[in-house]
């Protein structure tokens, strides 16, 4: 059955930890996956959170604390001693005890390292934490299956079963020559169902996908999207076999991305959450804020410039709000498609065919909505020169917003700036600006000023 959050087994839960009934409470949580743990822990304040991780085996809680929000594993860990952190630290894979420790403020990881009893666990971690974190060596675990070449089946079979019971998954038994570099795969079938006496090299794959160490964690994403791989290794630039990056580190790479992506396009220029501080939150919202207000305050001084064409045709003002929401809404519409495309790594061929595209894709939009907007004059009686006027400067507002919307996102991309940006605030003001302007500049010619 799924598990499920509810405030009666939270209160339960609270109720144990204040009798300090450490055996109902182990009794409890041994039914829970460590995963459902992390969720009842988050609802704990940090006292009876850490009164649990305390309480639980290692080997448990190692894998709660992973699965703890990034706050409250922060508040937990501060609470615990380095030499209990460490002991957590030996129950993770390397990859997830790195970025545990990676966490910790700089002295606090040192004494949390010289903790750590077992001596390759330590130096595999130590080495992962010389990568950049947005790189596949900061993504990659230690923990793999590898063969050389030479080996019989037999042979291999017997050394596997050794590395094997270190690795949580198995998805591929990688071959390597006699100098660590790897030279192809081999699949748990291809093993089993070899003769004993046949050696690796004869039942192996060449056709091995890898990634470099230094390569961008995007570009791994989008590596095993492409090859719908569970797991890739990490090389360095001498072909060396250093570790394997598996699809749940990269399903939380995506996860991320999309995160922050979503809030560029919000207008948020941070990575924060609704928990978090004022301040925080304050810092992250307040520029793109900025930016609307003196978006704002231009479109001001550019109406203010056209006050005498106001003054004679007044309809002209009140349709300021449909222009400015309409080259909005178009921009981001199309900035939407192609910062999609750049993430998926679809927008490809000629630009000219795609801005002939967007022109057609905006004509066609435009002229439906100009179409309206006539019928709209016609219903409310409006004079036609008018109406006519407000179409045609809405039509051409559109197909203008949509070319922004559609090359500034490629610019920006170009340039190394994540194009994200371009579907939110930026995007916008920058088409309400434009568009306000060549409404009137349009419309100011067509009715005769």
């Amino acid at each position: 059955m799924q598990f499920q959050l509810t405030d009666e087994l939270i209160e339960k839960v609270e109720i144990l930890i204040e009798e300090q009934d450490d055996k109902e409470l182990k009794s409890l949580f041994k039914e829970y996956h460590y995963a459902d743990i992390a969720e009842i822990l988050d609802e704990l304040n940090q006292d009876e959170a850490v009164y649990v991780i305390k309480l639980l085996d290692s080997e448990t809680t190692s894998d709660v604390l992973m699965e703890l929000d990034e706050d409250i594993r922060e508040k937990v860990l501060r609470n615990l001693s380095a030499k209990e952190i460490a002991e957590e630290i030996e129950e993770l894979d390397t990859d997830d005890a790195a970025d545990m420790i990676s966490e910790l403020p700089e002295e606090r990881q040192e004494e949390v390292i010289s903790n750590i009893e077992d001596a390759e666990h330590k130096a595999e971690i130590k080495e992962l934490l010389a990568y950049d974190e947005d790189t596949a060596g900061g993504l990659m675990a230690k923990e793999l299956v590898k063969v050389y070449e030479t080996w019989t089946v037999a042979g291999c079979m017997r050394r596997i079963r050794g590395q094997a019971k270190d690795v949580t998954r198995v998805h591929s038994i990688y071959v390597v020559d006699k100098e660590d570099k790897l030279i192809g795969r081999l699949s748990l079938k291809d093993l089993i169902t070899a003769k004993s006496d046949q050696k690796i090299a004869e039942i192996s794959n060449s056709n091995v996908d890898w990634v470099h160490v230094k390569d961008d964690v995007e570009d791994v994403a989008k590596i095993m999207q492409k090859y719908d791989l569970e797991a890739i290794p990490v090389v360095d630039e001498n072909q060396t076999l250093l570790g394997r990056i598996t699809i749940d580190d990269i399903v939380d790479v995506i996860r991320e991305e999309a995160d922050k992506d979503y809030q560029l396009a919000a207008g948020i220029s941070q990575d924060v959450e609704a928990d978090d501080s004022i301040l925080e939150l304050t810092k992250a919202r307040l520029p793109w804020l900025v930016l609307g207000l003196f978006g704002g305050l231009g479109s001001v001084f550019i109406m203010k410039g056209f006050e005498h064409i106001m003054s004679t045709v007044p309809s002209l003002f009140f349709y300021t709000p449909l222009i400015a929401a309409m080259a909005g809404n178009v921009g981001v519409q199309s900035s939407a498609i192609i910062v999609q495309g750049l993430a998926n790594d679809s927008v490809k061929g000629s630009l000219l065919n795609r801005l002939l595209k967007e022109i057609g894709l905006s004509l066609i939009n435009g002229l439906a909505l100009a179409l309206l907007v006539i019928l709209f004059g016609f219903i409310i009686g409006q004079d036609t020169v008018e109406s006519v006027a407000i179409a045609v400067s809405m039509m051409s507002v559109i197909v203008v917003a949509a070319l922004i919307g559609t090359f500034v996102p490629i610019i920006l991309d170009k340039r190394g700036i994540d194009p994200a940006i371009a579907t939110g605030p930026f995007i916008t003001t920058s088409n309400d600006i434009l568009g306000i302007y060549l409404f009137f500049v349009l419309a100011g010619l067509i009715i005769g000023f």
